[in-house]
């Protein structure tokens, strides 16, 4: 029993030592880039009524939240997404703001995931919504700010995938799928199965004009040029209005000289439905998943009550640092400190030097000699925690530097 105590349920886990030391400085890291943008901090709870993330918000599926009840009987879950708290916050207590509000955060949200995906069901995100501007300007400055928080953390090689929430809904709309055959469709069109895609179409009676543009689709893709190939085989102008506002968004991104990090694909669809506009994900290798996702919700905060164009990203903060490590980009963090071992006899000195170095910005760990453990104990403890040093005041009253952090 003492050794199932041990263990963690399945989906999540400890972090602790440097791991946890590095995974705080780059939490660090990334807020500064928020902040340099002019993101204010705001936190949220950890869990809220279920209501907040139901299905007509477009959150995360009814049966993926943890659930859990209070005293008087209501339905609580576990965020399972930090972007829906943010929108009743704002709704909350910027209800009469008129002006843009940016807002960023770090949190933990919770998944009930199948077990056999392989996920974690608790992940720390850390992200940014910009509130009240509709504008493609703010959709380049966030698409900026992911660029910039990924170069902060080190990355060299990632990209962030950009397409239009709107082109695909557009597509879909004259189509009588029931929700089965949608999803279907969606996901064939996710994995590049355009010829699977195509006979769910033709089943479907989709136009011959929409059918050649989902095969046009699974080529036109990556640069801008490629996207705007798409024009030429439609003559909808919702659709081409879609692909001239990539256009617009691909100019704007220039002029932050951050063009190169980013590429198209309008063969997507948001991770959620409160999408309305432009969604990305950003990728980079030694993981298989997605870094970061974000796109514009115009409509979300209208269930709150306040009607307010918005658009935001999350960054998974784990996959960040799996991705580092693989990667092999060491994070730097502060150091540990060092070791102020004293004798009994020189408790008095040994505090009072402590404090003198605590008050010049010193981290210091104060450590009393026990009879049972040796000298060469303390060093080799200083060097497991990598100390920068260890200094020992012996019963004399003398101090010497036993170790120091090379």
């Amino acid at each position: 029993m003492k050794n199932e105590l041990l263990h963690t349920p399945e989906g999540v886990r400890d972090l602790y030592g440097e791991e946890c030391a590095a995974k705080e400085a780059m939490r660090q890291k990334i807020s500064g880039i928020f902040h340099s943008y002019g993101f204010r901090d705001i936190q949220t709870p950890m869990f809220e009524f279920f209501d907040i993330f139901a299905k007509e918000r477009g959150s995360v599926r009814s049966r993926d939240m943890f659930k859990f009840f209070d005293k008087e009987g209501n339905t609580l879950v576990l965020r399972p997404d930090i972007t829906p708290s943010i929108a009743r916050s704002v709704a909350k207590y910027y209800a009469q703001e008129t002006m843009p509000v940016r807002l960023c955060y770090c949190g933990n949200t919770f998944i009930n995931h199948d077990s056999l995906l392989g996920h974690m069901k608790e992940v720390t995100q850390i992200g940014a919504e910009l509130i009240g501007d509709e504008t493609s300007d703010a959709d380049a400055e966030m698409l900026a700010c992911v660029i910039d928080c990924f170069k902060a953390a080190g990355l060299e090689k990632f990209q962030v995938e950009i397409g239009h929430n709107g082109f695909m809904r557009c597509l879909l709309k004259d189509l009588d799928l029931d929700d089965e055959i949608r999803m279907e469709l969606l996901e064939l069109i996710e994995a590049k199965n355009f010829y699977g895609a195509d006979e769910v179409l033709e089943q479907a009676g989709a136009s011959k004009e929409s059918r050649e543009i989902f095969r046009r689709l699974s080529v036109c893709f990556g640069s801008i040029e490629k996207i705007a190939e798409l024009k030429q085989v439609t003559e909808d102008p919702e659709l081409i209005s879609y692909i001239e506002y990539l256009e617009k968004l691909y100019s704007i991104l220039s002029y932050y000289k951050l063009e190169s990090y980013v590429y198209f694909d309008l063969a997507k669809m948001g991770r959620f439905e409160y999408y309305t506009g432009i969604i990305f994900q950003g990728y980079t290798y030694g993981t298989g998943d997605v870094l970061c996702t974000g796109g514009r919700y115009d409509s979300l905060l209208k269930h709150f009550g306040k009607d307010a164009p918005s658009v935001g990203f999350a960054i998974n903060l784990d996959l960040l640092m799996l991705a580092l490590s693989r990667q092999k980009i060491a994070v730097e963090v502060e150091d540990a400190g060092s070791i102020l071992l004293y004798e009994r006899a020189q408790k008095e000195k040994a505090i009072q030097t402590a404090v003198a170095m605590r008050r010049n910005g010193e981290r210091v760990t104060l450590m009393k000699r026990f009879n049972e453990k040796t000298i060469e104990d303390y060093v080799d403890l200083a060097k497991r925690q990598k100390n920068t040093a260890l200094t020992y005041i012996s019963e004399d009253g003398s101090s010497k530097t036993l170790y120091e952090l090379k």
